[in-house]
C-alpha cells in the first residue's frame, strides 16, 4: 500500500482540525445566465482564510507533527498559497516556518507570507526549482518539509473541500478543479468517487505547463524551459508520477488545458457576475466551462480555489478577459487624408454603439499612398458578433480595413 493513500476516516479526522482553522465556504448556483442554464454551482474557496484551499492541507499536516518535530521548524516551496497556507499555520501553532519561493512570484503572496511570520527566501524562476532548494535547506538545516501536495496528510486536508461539497450539493454529477501538484483534485476526487462512484471529477491545467494532461492522455512531455502564465499556482513543470498513479489515474475522468485568454475571460466574468476577485490558477476551472471544453452534466460544481491575485497584473488581466469576450477590440483602417475623414469614422462607431476609447494617426507609413492615412481604433463594443457588425458597417460605407484583431497589450 503506498504511504500516500488516504481513507474516509483520515477525512474525517483532517475535518475536526481543519474545522478549528478554516472556514467551510460557500457554494451556489453561479449567476451569470449560460452558467445557471447548465445548473453550475461555484465552491469559493477563494473566500478561506488566506484566501485559498492551501490551509487546509497544510493545518492538518503541521497539527500531525510531534513536539520535536514543531521544534525543528518546517520548512515548504511555493508559488504563493501553499506558502500562505504553511506560514499562517505555523504561526497558529507557534512553530517557526521557512517558506521558498520563485523569484516571479506575486508580490501580494510573497508579502502575505512574510506578514503571517514566516522567513522567506526567493529561489528560482518557478517552484521547481524553490522547491529543491527547499529540500537542500531541509537537509542543511533539519527542518521538516511540508509538500504542497505530496503528503497524505496534506492530501486529507484538501480532501474536506470534498466533503463540504457532497454536504451542499449531494446529488452533484460532475466536478471540475485546477491541478497544480494534484493534491487538490486527489483529495477531492477520492472522497466524491467514493462517496458517489458515478460522478465525473474533471482536471484543469494551464496550456503552458501541461505535464499530468500530458500523463492522462499518454502524450510524450514536452520540455519546458521556461512557463510564463498568470496561474502561477499551478504552473508546475515537471508532474509527480506518483500523484498521478494513485490518485489521478483512478479518480480523474479527463484533464483539459486553458489558456491564459481564458482564464482572465473567468477572472473578469467572477468580477461581473459572482462579485468576487479569483486568481488565474483559481479561475482555471471555470475557464474551461465557459469556453465549453467539459462534457459537464449538472448539477456540478466548480472550484474556485484562489483569490490572491497580483494586484500589478489586474489591469492588463482585465483588458485581457475583456478582448476574449468581444468587448474591447482594435481596428485599424486607410482612408483619404482629407478634412472630416476622423469625425466621419467617429460618427459610424457612435451609430453601431460603441465607444472610442483611443485614436493614433499614422501618416507616415510605408504601406500608405499619397493622401492616405491610417487610423487605428481601439473601442469598447458589446461582444464578438458587434465587432463583426462594426466592421461590416465600415466595409459597407468603402473604408479599407488593414488589421482586423483583437486590442492587444
Amino acid at each position: 500500500m503506498s504511504s500516500l493513500l488516504i481513507d474516509m476516516k483520515a477525512v474525517e479526522e483532517a475535518k475536526s482540525i481543519v474545522s478549528k482553522v478554516a472556514k467551510k465556504t460557500p457554494l451556489s448556483l453561479a449567476m451569470g445566465k449560460s452558467l445557471r442554464d447548465q445548473d453550475v454551482h461555484l465552491k469559493f474557496e477563494n473566500f478561506q482564510v488566506t484566501g485559498s484551499f492551501k490551509i487546509r492541507g497544510a493545518m492538518n499536516k503541521i497539527s500531525a507533527l510531534t513536539d520535536e518535530e514543531k521544534s525543528k521548524g518546517v520548512i515548504a516551496a511555493s508559488a504563493g498559497n501553499h506558502a500562505q497556507g504553511v506560514a499562517k499555520s505555523a504561526q497558529i501553532m507557534g512553530v517557526e516556518s521557512h517558506i521558498v519561493m520563485p523569484m516571479t512570484a506575486p508580490l501580494i503572496k510573497v508579502s502575505a507570507t512574510k506578514s503571517y511570520g514566516a522567513h522567506v527566501h526567493l529561489y528560482g524562476r518557478y517552484f521547481d526549482e524553490a522547491f529543491q532548494k527547499a529540500k537542500e535547506l531541509e537537509q542543511e538545516k533539519g527542518f521538516v518539509f511540508v509538500h504542497p501536495y505530496q503528503d497524505p496528510k496534506v492530501i486529507a486536508g484538501q480532501a474536506t473541500i470534498g466533503s463540504e461539497i457532497f454536504e451542499d450539493l449531494p446529488d452533484i454529477k460532475s466536478v471540475v478543479v485546477p491541478i497544480g501538484g494534484g493534491g487538490l483534485i486527489s483529495g477531492i476526487a477520492y472522497v466524491l468517487k467514493t462517496l458517489k462512484p458515478d460522478i465525473k471529477v474533471y482536471g484543469v491545467v494551464s496550456e503552458e505547463a501541461p505535464g499530468m494532461a500530458n500523463l492522462k492522455h499518454n502524450k510524450k512531455p514536452k520540455e519546458v524551459e521556461m512557463i510564463t502564465t498568470i496561474a502561477d499556482g499551478i504552473a508546475v513543470k515537471n508532474p509527480s508520477k506518483e500523484m498521478f498513479d494513485n490518485y489521478i489515474s483512478k479518480y480523474v475522468d479527463d484533464i483539459v488545458t486553458v489558456s491564459d485568454e481564458e482564464m482572465a475571460q473567468a477572472i473578469v466574468y467572477c468580477m461581473e457576475n459572482e462579485k468576487a476577485i479569483v486568481e488565474g490558477s483559481g479561475a482555471a476551472g471555470l475557464a474551461a466551462v465557459l469556453n465549453g471544453k467539459l462534457p459537464l452534466q449538472g448539477p456540478s460544481c466548480v472550484l474556485l480555489c484562489g483569490g490572491n491575485i497580483d494586484l500589478n497584473t489586474v489591469n492588463s488581466v482585465i483588458d485581457t478577459g475583456l478582448r476574449k469576450q468581444g468587448r474591447l477590440s482594435r481596428i485599424s483602417t486607410i482612408v483619404g487624408d482629407l478634412p472630416g475623414a476622423l469625425a466621419n469614422l467617429t460618427k459610424e462607431f457612435a451609430m453601431a454603439r460603441a465607444n472610442v476609447l483611443d485614436v493614433i494617426h499614422d501618416r507616415v507609413s510605408p504601406e500608405l499612398n499619397v493622401r492616405e492615412t491610417r487610423i487605428d481604433f481601439l473601442l469598447e463594443t458589446m461582444s464578438l458578433e458587434h465587432i463583426e457588425e462594426i466592421k461590416n458597417r465600415l466595409r459597407g460605407r468603402g473604408v479599407r480595413i488593414v488589421t482586423e484583431q483583437l486590442a492587444e497589450d
